[in-house]
C-alpha cells in the first residue's frame, strides 16, 4: 500500500541549515530589529550567538543558524543588510569555515556508572568540570554533529540539565568572516 493510500504524508528531507554572520554596530535594539526580519518571513532561528568585537568595541558579530527556503533567506539577508546599524551580512553555507559550539551536560549518576560515563567523555574529548556526590557536569566542545552523537550516547543516563552555546564560526584562510 502506498503512503497516499494510507493517508500518510511522505517524509520530506529536512531543510538545510544555513549559518549567517552579521556584523552590526554595538547599539541597543539591533538584535531585536534583526530577529523581527526573520520572524516576519516565518524563518525560525535555531541558534543565535552575539559577541562584541574585542579589537573594536563599536561592533558586534551575530552568528545565526537557521533553516528554511534558500530564496526566502536571500530576501532576509537583503533586508537585514538595509538596516542602518548592519555593516554586512553573509550566508556561509557551502564556504570553507571552521565552526564549533560548546555544551554543558549535568548528569545524575551513581558511582557505579561513572567509569562508563568517563570512558564516553574521554572518547569524545569531553571534560568533567564538576563532580558531586550523585551528579557530574561534563563540558564538550566541537561540531554540532559531534555534540549530537555524544548526547545520544548519554541518553541512557539521566540528563538533569543541558546547555548548548549555539554555533560560532570563522572563515578559513585570510578572508574575514
Amino acid at each position: 500500500m502506498s503512503a497516499a493510500a494510507l493517508n500518510i504524508a511522505p517524509l520530506m528531507p529536512p531543510a538545510p541549515f544555513h549559518t549567517l554572520s552579521i556584523l552590526v554596530r554595538n547599539k541597543p535594539g539591533v538584535l531585536v530589529r534583526v530577529a523581527l526580519i526573520f520572524s516576519r518571513r516565518g524563518y525560525n532561528i535555531e541558534s543565535l550567538v552575539v559577541s562584541a568585537d574585542v579589537a573594536n568595541g563599536d561592533f558586534s558579530r551575530m552568528t545565526i543558524t537557521c533553516s528554511g527556503d534558500p530564496e526566502t533567506l536571500e530576501q532576509i539577508i537583503k533586508q537585514v543588510t538595509k538596516l542602518i546599524d548592519v555593516v554586512h551580512a553573509y550566508d556561509h553555507t557551502g564556504q570553507s569555515v571552521y565552526e564549533t559550539e560548546v555544551a554543558l551536560v549535568k548528569l545524575k549518576c551513581k558511582v557505579a556508572d561513572r567509569t562508563e560515563i568517563l570512558q564516553i567523555a574521554e572518547l569524545y574529548s569531553a571534560k568533567v568540570v564538576d563532580y558531586g556526590v550523585d551528579s557530574m557536569i561534563i563540558r564538550i566542545v566541537g561540531a554540532a554533529e559531534k555534540l549530537d552523537i555524544f548526547l545520544s550516547l548519554l541518553g541512557t543516563y539521566q540528563i538533569v540539565e543541558l546547555v548548548r552555546s549555539g554555533k560560532v564560526l570563522m572563515t578559513r584562510g585570510l578572508e574575514t568572516t
